[in-house]
């Protein structure tokens, strides 16, 4: 774990630090938050953010937003009041630390906010067989392309091939080629210089540059615009990108691992993806099954979800009873691993003993099947609909169960991000036709 300190914290700075490398971390420390910035615009790489409470909360949230830096931030303060450290989660902190720091409680907050289950566990010899062969090629410098569905872990075999490979003491790098919108994107991977275009107010290393020593993830790559599916050849084939708004090119040595829940070849025939790509990438492919196929790591994996989850949010002990473990093991799993992992959080949650049963699952019963084909969320019955209406139902439903998190959104609906967002701009403007209509 990669810990960045901003601010003075009355002289703590230090005991904090310690703290966090006797943890494990490797520690930065800026004490002006323009500075930190600046940092991360030149490649630093961190997994989290320790802000001074005086430091301005709001303003360089904002910015990291801006410049898109997804990086958790941890508010800390000195003798501050409960309505300080509530301002400070307003303000766009995920958690508040007094300090005098405590050795502990760091350690508990940065495990929940850092905290992402990497660990690639199984028993099954049909998953079994792909890990032998990551095993293989990891410590090769080949590019690797990962595919599978939705929710099997793609990301986790990902890190997993950096650590095991030559490359795992130097940064693991991941992009969300869907997430970001495309005119933004190229910047993302490659960087840009000041004033390159209307809002680059700092010189910014890119994805490319940051990882360079170490591995770059390219998730869903299938999702990229052909456009720049050609300079991401380029960079593949001369190791050399180009800022956006520079003046010569950059070297980089930088291994590629690009994960695709879609199928790349049908993509290819219909003109979307770059067959001279598709061959530079997919030197070795690492198909991981839907988890409906590897049924033996299902009781497996739903323990030790429940035992991550006891531990995350400091609840008494619980066990399934066995009706709900034969339950977990006979669900099609739609939703694959990352499905699996959010019911039994739920379902501790939810659980008023220490037993969890089928009632907490919340999983529909063989019984209930039916009903539910001919029934949306709510009871809404689909009978009598067209598909468009399912599909807006559907769509809404989802987002509205997962506040409005568009990227938990598609990955329950098996979708991309960029498909989910074309489909609400369509139902906005839809919706803006039949205003202006009825005025």
């Amino acid at each position: 774990m990669k810990v960045l300190l901003v601010g003075r914290l009355e002289g703590y700075v230090s005991t904090a630090a310690k703290i966090a490398l006797d943890k494990g971390a490797k520690v930065v420390a800026y004490e002006e938050a323009r500075d930190a910035l600046q940092a991360l615009r030149d490649g630093l790489t961190t997994d989290i953010i320790l802000l001074d409470l005086k430091c301005d909360i709001k303003s360089f949230s904002k910015s990291l937003q801006a410049e898109r830096f997804s990086i958790p931030i941890i508010a800390c303060g000195v003798a501050t009041s409960a309505e300080e450290a509530a301002a400070s989660i307003r303000a766009g902190a995920k958690e508040y630390i007094p300090f005098p720091p405590d050795p502990e409680l760091i350690a508990a907050v940065l495990t929940a906010v850092c905290e992402e289950d990497l660990t690639l566990l199984t028993q099954d010899p049909v998953m079994l067989k792909w890990v032998r062969m990551a095993d293989k090629i990891a410590p090769s410098e080949a590019n690797v392309l990962i595919t599978g569905e939705s929710g099997t872990g793609k990301e986790v075999m990902a890190r997993y091939i950096h650590q095991k490979s030559k490359r795992k003491d130097k940064n693991f790098v991941s992009v969300n080629c869907a997430a970001i919108p495309e005119n933004l994107l190229e910047s993302e991977l490659f960087g840009h210089e000041k004033g390159a275009f209307t809002g680059a107010v700092a010189r910014r290393i890119g994805k490319f540059e940051e990882s360079s020593g170490g591995t770059l993830l390219l998730d869903e790559i299938s999702e990229m615009d052909p456009r720049l599916q050609a300079k991401l050849l380029r960079a593949l084939q001369e190791k050399q990108i180009d800022r956006v708004g520079g003046s010569h090119p950059v070297n980089v040595d930088t291994r590629v691992i690009a994960t695709s829940n879609r199928d790349l070849n049908d993509a290819i025939a219909k003109g979307e993806f770059r067959e001279d790509l598709y061959f530079r990438l997919n030197v070795v492919n690492v198909h991981l099954p839907p988890l409906r196929e590897r049924r033996n790591d299902i009781e497996l994996l739903a323990k030790h979800f429940l035992q991550k989850f006891i531990k995350l949010n400091a609840v008494a002990p619980k066990t399934f009873s066995q009706d709900a473990l034969n339950a977990i093991k006979e669900q099609p799993w739609r939703g694959n691993v990352r499905e699996l992992q959010n019911i039994v959080h739920r379902a501790l949650l939810l659980s008023p003993s220490n037993v969890i049963t089928i009632d907490d699952l919340g999983i529909p019963s063989l019984t209930t099947t039916a009903t539910h084909i001919a029934q949306g969320e709510g009871g809404s019955i689909l009978i009598g609909k067209t598909v468009a209406e399912v599909e807006k139902e559907l769509i809404l439903g989802t987002l509205g169960h997962c506040l409005g998190n568009r990227t938990h959104a598609s990955h329950i609906l098996g979708i991309s991000i960029r498909t989910l967002r074309n489909k609400l701009k369509e139902y906005e403007e839809t919706m803006k036709n039949k205003v202006a209509h009825s005025v």
